[in-house]
């Protein structure tokens, strides 16, 4: 009875009254706290990732994915991300942070995807591991000349990344277009040239199992005979590994910082060393800030499964897309003269000469594996050699030791020498370096 009452107190015009004034406090005190969540709430992006075809040569018939963010810089840089074996380039955007990235700092990202069996870029092949050879890096190169045409960007700031194979094509790219871009982060990747193969496959077993060793200048004559010729300023590269990576080892990690500290002719000891969180030990090489020419990230117990959280974030910092900003790069010092001393005569005709070069190790301890680095007066390119071989035949020349001679020992001296095609020009090559340290010439 009295519950029945109550209930139709409230069906009264005083009751009606009563709850609509309710509602209307109600409604007054909730309406403006939504309308401020709407004003307070970022606007949705419309930024998407869309797929750009005949973007330029591309002899294997990679596909190209652009994600150009809603609000970019006037002249905007460039990170290409390059996705794992398996992978794809809208897989690669979906999974890691650069688009998010890229929307908060205004930089574009290309994606490019491998369409070959198992989706796994080209870094074996001879074609691919040379300057303009053809194959996937010749077809990156083009994405990234669209993108400069068509979105005015910045060709000083093009940067690349990659995960395992994608990685692995990150080193290639930074080899064979050093003058195209400024850096790159590797994660979970091998050396410029060590999945090199010449028999057709893909893999290469040693590699991948890190027990492909060698030293650091040739790991760097790899890099530096990917552009032979090229002597202009070398891209910064970040390193990442894991030290429980079952795929592509971890000796790779170690390989990849002797190839570029060779590269960049920095000492293998570090310039820093630090832990920015709990299981990265850091290395950097040649320099002490966030974008030093070689730094290295160890990740202790970390897997094939990188980049991992965070890690993208301390990518786009290394490459100064973050506002940090990033160097000009400094000029190369000139090389003192080491402990070497080479005397060079030549004897020429109409079309041709032949070079006498005497090579003396004036050092204290004997000199292994050597190598003697000239450049070659322009016109003119060598048909045959003694003493050595030498590639390529003009422009940057390296004579590496043969059987006979591999060992200099302390004060001894060898003959060496060529002969040439030249077009009027005679010249003699300025100065020449003994495994990376100048020669004194008389």
């Amino acid at each position: 009875m009295t519950n029945r009452s109550v209930q139709h107190t409230t069906t009264t015009g005083t009751g009606r009254r009563s709850v609509r004034s309710r509602l209307a406090a109600l409604l007054g005190a909730v309406l403006p706290m939504v309308a401020a969540l709407f004003v307070a709430a970022p606007p949705a992006s419309a930024a998407q990732l869309v797929e750009v075809t005949n973007f330029g040569t591309n002899p294997t018939n990679l596909r190209m994915h652009l994600y150009v963010p809603d609000r970019v810089q006037e002249r905007p840089p460039v990170l290409v991300a390059v996705h794992w074996c398996t992978g794809s380039g809208p897989n690669f955007h979906s999974s890691t942070e650069f688009a998010r990235l890229a929307d908060q700092h205004g930089f574009i990202v290309v994606y490019p995807s491998a369409t070959r069996s198992g989706q796994c870029f080209d870094v074996s092949s001879p074609q691919a591991l040379r300057r303009d050879g053809g194959s996937d890096p010749v077809a990156i190169r083009s994405m990234v000349s669209y993108v400069e045409q068509r979105h005015n960007a910045d060709p000083g700031r093009i940067y690349v990344t990659g995960s395992s194979s994608g990685a692995m094509m990150t080193n290639v790219l930074l080899g064979n277009y050093p003058d195209v871009f400024r850096a790159g982060a590797s994660f979970a990747g091998v050396p410029h040239s060590c999945f090199g193969t010449t028999d057709g496959s893909s893999w290469n077993s040693s590699c991948a199992n890190g027990t492909r060793n060698h030293t650091p200048q040739q790991w760097g004559d790899m890099v530096r005979g990917a552009y032979p010729g090229y002597d202009g300023p070398r891209p910064r590269i970040q390193i990442w590994h894991g030290t429980n990576d079952d795929t592509l080892r971890y000796p790779n990690f170690n390989e990849q910082i002797e190839q570029w500290t060779n590269v960049h002719g920095l000492s293998q000891t570090p310039s820093a060393s630090d832990s920015p969180q709990p299981g990265w030990n850091r290395t950097r090489y040649g320099g002490t800030g966030d974008q030093a020419p070689v730094e290295a990230i160890s990740i202790q117990g970390g897997g094939h499964s990188l980049p991992a959280g965070g890690m993208a974030a301390r990518a786009v910092s290394f490459f100064g897309l973050d506002g940090t900003g990033e160097p000009e790069p400094e000029p190369e010092p000139e090389p003192e003269p080491g402990a070497c001393r080479v005397g060079y005569t030549a004897n020429s005709w109409n079309s041709g000469l032949t070079a006498s070069i005497s090579l003396t190790n004036t050092g204290d301890t004997p000199v292994s594996g050597w190598t003697l680095e000239f450049e070659l007066p322009a016109g003119q390119t060598i048909v045959s050699g003694w003493g050595a071989t030498y590639s390529p035949g003009s422009g940057a020349v390296t004579a590496r030791a043969v059987s006979y001679n591999s060992t200099l020992s302390a004060g001894a001296g060898i003959q060496i020498g060529f002969q040439a095609r030249h077009n009027g020009n005679t010249a003699e090559p300025a100065s020449f370096t003994l495994n990376g340290a100048a020669c004194s010439v008389v």
